[in-house]
C-alpha cells in the first residue's frame, strides 16, 4: 500500500539544525524510495528554498521564530497544521511535541497521527520551572491527541509505558558506517591523527559542555580540544568567554558537512559526548559509526546505547582524569569495534527506515480498521 505522508515538527530538510531534522531527512527520502508520497514542512527561512528535495515535496510555512524567539515555533507549527488540514494526508508524522501538541485539536481528523515523543524535554536545565511545567503539559497533550507513538530510546519507551500506560514503538536513529572513500578524504593537516579531543553539541547547559571543558582546562594535557557547535546563543557566548584564556580550546562553530564532521570524529584521540537528556542522540551514533573512542556522560540514555563500550564521567574531575590517563590500547580497539557492530546491526539507516515504514503502514491499517468497525 502506497501512502500520502506528511512530516511536521522540524525546522526542515536538508538538516541544518539537529536530531529531528537529521532523521526526517533519512526517513522521508527512504519512504519516497519505497514508493510513498512524502511532504516535509520547512520553515520559510530555511536555507534550502526549493519545492522538492530528493523526491520529497517541501512545503515552506511562515516561521516568525527569527523575529520573536521561541514563541515563534508555536506560530510555525500552527501554520504547518493549517496547511496539512487541506491536503488529505493518510498519515501525519509529528516529530516532537514541544510546540505542536497545544494545537492537538487542529490535527487533521482524517489522518493517522503518529508522534515521535522526543526525549523528556521538561528535564532540560535550560528551561525555567514554568517552561518545564508547560512541557509536561505538552507531553500529556501529545499523548491525548495522537493515535500512535514512537520512542527513539528504550528509556523513553519504558517512561511512557509507566506514566501513560501507552505502548510506544521503539525505533532508534541510524548512522552510516565510515566508508573507505571518507577515509581517503581525511585532510591530514587538519586532522593530525589522534592529536586532539573533540566534542560536538548544541550549546546548552544539559550537554555538559562546561563540565567537560572545565575538566580539560584543569588538566596538564598538551593536546588541543576542538569544540563543534554554534556559539551564537547566550550559553555559547558564556562558554567561549569562560575558556577564552585556554589556547588549547578551539571553538570551531557549527559544522554541517557530514564528511568533515565524521573525519574529525574518526581522527580524535577521545570524543566527549555530554548529552544528558533526550533519547538516542544522533551525534553519538555518528561518533560510533566514525570509529571514535568515546567518553560519555554517565546517564541511562547513553548507557542504553553504549553499554560497556565507552568511558564515563559525571563531573569535571572525572573528565580531567580521562584526559590525562586514557591510553590508546587494545581494550579501546575492542570498544570501537563493539560500537561499530551496534551500528551495523542495530542502528543502521536501512533498518530504521524499514521499521518506520512497517509501523506507519500498520498504524494506518489498524486505525482504518477501527474506524470501519465503529461506523
Amino acid at each position: 500500500m502506497k501512502l500520502k505522508i506528511a512530516i511536521l515538527g522540524t525546522r526542515g530538510i536538508p538538516n541544518h539544525y539537529g536530531g529531528f531534522e537529521h532523521i526526517s531527512e533519512y526517513v522521508s527520502e527512504g519512504l519516497v524510495q519505497r514508493g510513498h508520497s512524502v511532504t516535509v514542512y520547512n520553515s520559510h527561512n530555511h536555507p534550502y528554498q526549493e519545492s522538492s528535495w530528493n523526491g520529497v515535496e517541501i512545503r515552506h510555512c511562515y516561521d516568525p521564530e527569527y523575529l520573536i524567539g521561541s514563541p515563534g515555533q508555536f506560530v510555525y507549527d500552527f501554520n504547518c497544521l493549517r496547511d496539512a488540514q487541506k491536503r488529505n494526508f493518510d498519515v501525519v508524522l509529528i516529530m516532537g511535541y514541544t510546540s505542536s501538541s497545544v494545537w492537538g485539536k487542529l490535527y487533521p481528523t482524517e489522518s493517522t497521527i503518529i508522534t515521535n515523543m522526543d526525549g523528556l524535554e521538561w528535564k532540560r536545565s535550560k528551561y525555567s520551572k514554568n517552561v518545564q511545567r508547560f512541557l509536561k503539559y505538552a507531553e500529556k497533550l501529545a499523548v491525548k491527541y495522537s493515535h500512535f507513538y514512537i520512542s527513539d530510546s528504550l528509556v523513553i519507551k519504558s517512561y511512557l509505558g509507566d506514566k501513560y500506560q501507552i505502548n510506544s514503538k521503539y525505533i532508534p536513529y541510524g548512522a552510516d558506517l565510515f566508508s573507505e572513500e571518507e577515509r581517503e578524504q581525511v585532510n591530514h593537516n587538519e586532522a593530525l591523527k589522534e592529536d586532539y579531543f573533540l566534542l560536538m553539541a548544541r550549546m546548552e547547559p544539559e550537554n555538559n559542555i562546561e563540565t567537560i571543558l572545565e575538566g580539560f582546562n584543569n588538566s596538564h594535557s598538551r593536546r588541543k580540544f576542538k569544540v563543534l557547535g554554534d556559539t551564537g546563543n547566550r550559553f555559547g557566548k558564556f562558554i567561549t568567554h569562560k575558556f577564552k584564556n585556554d589556547a588549547r580550546i578551539e571553538f570551531k562553530g557549527g559544522l554541517f558537512d557530514p564528511g568533515t564532521v565524521r573525519s574529525m570524529q574518526n581522527n580524535s584521540y577521545l570524543y566527549f559526548h555530554g548529552h544528558s537528556v533526550g533519547g538516542t542522540n544522533p551525534s553519538l551514533l555518528e561518533a560510533m559509526a566514525s570509529e571514535a573512542l568515546i567518553a560519555a556522560h554517565n546517564n541511562p540514555f547513553n548507557k542504553s546505547v553504549l553499554h560497556a563500550d565507552a568511558f564515563y564521567f559525571s563531573n569535571a574531575n572525572e573528565v580531567r582524569n580521562l584526559v590525562e590517563n586514557v591510553q590508546r590500547k587494545e581494550i579501546e580497539q575492542t570498544m570501537v569495534s563493539n560500537n561499530l557492530h551496534k551500528i551495523k546491526y542495530q542502528f543502521n539507516w536501512e533498518k530504521v527506515i524499514n521499521e518506520y515504514e512497517e509501523f506507519i503502514l500498520e498504524c494506518h491499517h489498524n486505525l482504518n480498521h477501527e474506524r470501519i468497525i465503529s461506523h
